[in-house]
Protein backbone atom coordinates (compact mmCIF):
# COMPACT_ATOMS: atom_id res chain seq x y z
CA UNK A 1 0.00 0.00 0.00
CA UNK A 2 2.91 2.25 0.32
CA UNK A 3 4.90 4.03 -2.51
CA UNK A 4 7.98 5.97 -2.82
CA UNK A 5 8.91 7.77 0.21
CA UNK A 6 5.22 8.21 1.92
CA UNK A 7 4.98 8.36 5.62
CA UNK A 8 2.50 5.61 6.85
CA UNK A 9 -0.72 6.54 7.72
CA UNK A 10 -2.68 6.48 11.20
CA UNK A 11 -6.14 4.74 10.22
CA UNK A 12 -8.74 5.60 13.10
CA UNK A 13 -11.18 3.31 14.77
CA UNK A 14 -13.57 4.52 16.98
CA UNK A 15 -16.55 3.53 19.03
CA UNK A 16 -18.29 2.73 22.49
CA UNK A 17 -17.48 -0.80 24.49
CA UNK A 18 -18.35 -3.96 22.22
CA UNK A 19 -18.46 -2.81 18.88
CA UNK A 20 -15.85 -4.26 17.19
CA UNK A 21 -12.93 -2.36 17.10
CA UNK A 22 -10.41 -4.34 18.14
CA UNK A 23 -11.29 -7.44 15.81
CA UNK A 24 -11.96 -4.98 12.93
CA UNK A 25 -8.40 -3.72 13.65
CA UNK A 26 -6.87 -7.13 13.20
CA UNK A 27 -8.90 -7.93 10.35
CA UNK A 28 -8.14 -5.19 8.72
CA UNK A 29 -4.28 -4.83 9.60
CA UNK A 30 -3.92 -8.42 7.73
CA UNK A 31 -6.01 -7.79 4.84
CA UNK A 32 -4.20 -3.98 4.13
CA UNK A 33 -0.85 -4.91 5.01
CA UNK A 34 -0.67 -2.60 7.97
CA UNK A 35 0.04 -2.29 11.65
CA UNK A 36 -2.32 -2.62 14.49
CA UNK A 37 -2.44 -0.40 17.68
CA UNK A 38 -3.57 -1.93 20.80
CA UNK A 39 -5.83 -0.41 22.70
CA UNK A 40 -3.96 1.02 26.04
CA UNK A 41 -6.92 0.61 27.98
CA UNK A 42 -7.07 -2.96 27.91
CA UNK A 43 -3.21 -3.12 28.67
CA UNK A 44 -4.12 -1.29 31.80
CA UNK A 45 -6.94 -3.27 32.97
CA UNK A 46 -4.78 -6.56 32.47
CA UNK A 47 -1.84 -4.68 34.27
CA UNK A 48 -3.72 -3.50 37.74
CA UNK A 49 -7.00 -5.66 37.63
CA UNK A 50 -9.41 -2.36 37.33
CA UNK A 51 -10.34 0.27 35.54
CA UNK A 52 -8.27 3.66 35.32
CA UNK A 53 -9.12 6.26 38.20
CA UNK A 54 -9.92 9.64 37.03
CA UNK A 55 -6.58 11.08 38.07
CA UNK A 56 -5.15 8.26 35.42
CA UNK A 57 -6.95 9.31 32.53
CA UNK A 58 -4.50 11.59 31.43
CA UNK A 59 -1.59 9.00 31.51
CA UNK A 60 -3.78 6.76 29.59
CA UNK A 61 -3.86 9.19 27.19
CA UNK A 62 -0.18 9.36 27.17
CA UNK A 63 0.10 5.80 26.61
CA UNK A 64 -2.16 5.44 23.73
CA UNK A 65 -0.21 7.87 22.11
CA UNK A 66 2.74 6.33 22.45
CA UNK A 67 1.80 3.18 21.38
CA UNK A 68 0.74 4.50 18.49
CA UNK A 69 3.78 6.34 18.03
CA UNK A 70 5.92 3.35 18.33
CA UNK A 71 3.46 1.55 15.82
CA UNK A 72 4.31 4.09 13.23
CA UNK A 73 7.82 4.53 13.84
CA UNK A 74 7.90 0.51 13.06
CA UNK A 75 5.79 0.84 9.85
CA UNK A 76 8.15 3.51 8.74
CA UNK A 77 10.73 0.61 9.43
CA UNK A 78 9.14 -1.94 7.54
CA UNK A 79 7.74 -0.06 4.71
CA UNK A 80 4.26 -0.31 5.87
CA UNK A 81 1.28 2.09 4.96
CA UNK A 82 -1.50 1.44 7.27
CA UNK A 83 -1.14 1.43 11.31
CA UNK A 84 -4.65 0.86 12.95
CA UNK A 85 -5.90 2.33 16.11
CA UNK A 86 -7.72 0.35 18.30
CA UNK A 87 -9.18 3.41 19.75
CA UNK A 88 -7.96 6.62 20.38
CA UNK A 89 -7.08 9.15 22.62
CA UNK A 90 -10.56 11.06 22.39
CA UNK A 91 -12.32 8.27 23.30
CA UNK A 92 -10.33 7.79 26.28
CA UNK A 93 -11.36 11.58 26.93
CA UNK A 94 -15.46 10.68 26.60
CA UNK A 95 -15.08 7.87 28.93
CA UNK A 96 -13.46 10.39 31.52
CA UNK A 97 -16.36 12.90 30.44
CA UNK A 98 -19.30 10.37 31.26
CA UNK A 99 -17.53 7.95 34.34
CA UNK A 100 -15.98 11.44 35.75
CA UNK A 101 -17.65 14.20 34.69
CA UNK A 102 -14.26 15.35 33.84
CA UNK A 103 -14.64 17.07 30.32
CA UNK A 104 -11.10 18.48 30.61
CA UNK A 105 -9.00 15.96 28.22
CA UNK A 106 -11.91 16.41 25.56
CA UNK A 107 -9.42 19.35 23.94
CA UNK A 108 -6.97 17.39 23.96
CA UNK A 109 -8.71 14.57 22.71
CA UNK A 110 -9.66 16.82 19.44
CA UNK A 111 -6.04 17.97 19.27
CA UNK A 112 -5.10 14.59 18.82
CA UNK A 113 -8.00 13.03 16.49
CA UNK A 114 -6.52 15.60 13.63
CA UNK A 115 -3.42 12.96 13.32
CA UNK A 116 -6.12 10.66 11.64
CA UNK A 117 -5.82 10.15 8.29
CA UNK A 118 -8.84 8.03 8.46
CA UNK A 119 -11.52 7.52 10.98
CA UNK A 120 -13.48 4.63 11.18
CA UNK A 121 -16.87 5.23 13.46
CA UNK A 122 -18.33 1.50 14.78
CA UNK A 123 -22.15 1.62 15.44
CA UNK A 124 -22.81 -0.49 18.51
CA UNK A 125 -25.07 -2.67 16.53
CA UNK A 126 -23.95 -5.89 17.73
CA UNK A 127 -24.74 -8.24 20.08
CA UNK A 128 -23.34 -6.86 23.79
CA UNK A 129 -20.72 -8.85 25.25
CA UNK A 130 -19.62 -8.65 28.78
CA UNK A 131 -15.92 -9.08 29.39
CA UNK A 132 -15.43 -9.33 33.07
CA UNK A 133 -13.11 -7.07 33.06
CA UNK A 134 -14.36 -3.36 31.69
CA UNK A 135 -17.49 -3.31 29.82
CA UNK A 136 -20.49 -1.95 31.67
CA UNK A 137 -23.51 -2.73 29.25
CA UNK A 138 -26.16 -1.84 26.73
CA UNK A 139 -26.87 1.09 28.52
CA UNK A 140 -23.03 2.65 29.39
CA UNK A 141 -22.85 1.42 25.44
CA UNK A 142 -25.62 4.39 24.20
CA UNK A 143 -24.83 6.51 26.07
CA UNK A 144 -20.92 6.30 25.45
CA UNK A 145 -22.32 6.36 21.41
CA UNK A 146 -24.50 9.46 22.03
CA UNK A 147 -21.25 11.46 23.38
CA UNK A 148 -19.02 10.26 20.44
CA UNK A 149 -21.74 11.51 18.12
CA UNK A 150 -21.68 14.65 19.53
CA UNK A 151 -17.97 15.10 19.66
CA UNK A 152 -17.35 13.74 16.33
CA UNK A 153 -20.24 15.64 14.50
CA UNK A 154 -17.50 17.97 13.24
CA UNK A 155 -15.37 15.15 11.77
CA UNK A 156 -15.41 13.54 8.33
CA UNK A 157 -15.91 9.71 9.28
CA UNK A 158 -16.70 6.53 8.06
CA UNK A 159 -19.58 4.83 9.97
CA UNK A 160 -19.49 1.14 10.03
CA UNK A 161 -22.08 -0.84 10.79
CA UNK A 162 -23.32 -4.47 10.30
CA UNK A 163 -22.76 -7.82 11.82
CA UNK A 164 -19.48 -10.39 10.80
CA UNK A 165 -17.91 -10.61 7.17
CA UNK A 166 -20.58 -7.46 6.22
CA UNK A 167 -18.99 -5.57 8.69
CA UNK A 168 -15.33 -5.82 7.77
CA UNK A 169 -16.82 -5.74 4.14
CA UNK A 170 -17.76 -2.56 4.61
CA UNK A 171 -14.82 -0.75 6.17
CA UNK A 172 -12.91 -2.11 3.64
CA UNK A 173 -14.52 -0.95 0.91
CA UNK A 174 -14.71 2.54 2.25
CA UNK A 175 -10.93 2.17 2.81
CA UNK A 176 -9.98 1.28 -0.62
CA UNK A 177 -12.22 3.91 -2.03
CA UNK A 178 -10.69 6.36 0.83
CA UNK A 179 -7.36 5.20 -0.37
CA UNK A 180 -8.12 5.88 -4.00
CA UNK A 181 -9.20 9.36 -3.52
CA UNK A 182 -5.66 9.79 -1.82
CA UNK A 183 -3.78 8.39 -5.03
CA UNK A 184 -6.72 10.59 -7.14
CA UNK A 185 -5.10 13.45 -5.53
CA UNK A 186 -1.48 12.93 -5.30
CA UNK A 187 -1.76 12.30 -9.07
CA UNK A 188 -2.97 15.39 -9.65
CA UNK A 189 -0.71 17.41 -7.62
CA UNK A 190 2.35 15.73 -9.34
CA UNK A 191 1.07 16.92 -12.53
CA UNK A 192 0.40 20.64 -11.35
Amino acid sequence: MRTGHDAPRLICLIGAECTGKTTLAQALARQFGGLMVPEALRGFVERHGRTPRQDEQRALIDAQVALEEQAMAQAAQHGKGLVFCDTVPLLIAVYSAHYFADTSLVARGHALQRRYAFTLFLQPDLPWLADGRQRDGVAVQQQVHALLQLQLADTAVAVIRGQGAARQALASQLLRMWLASVGDRRRREMRE
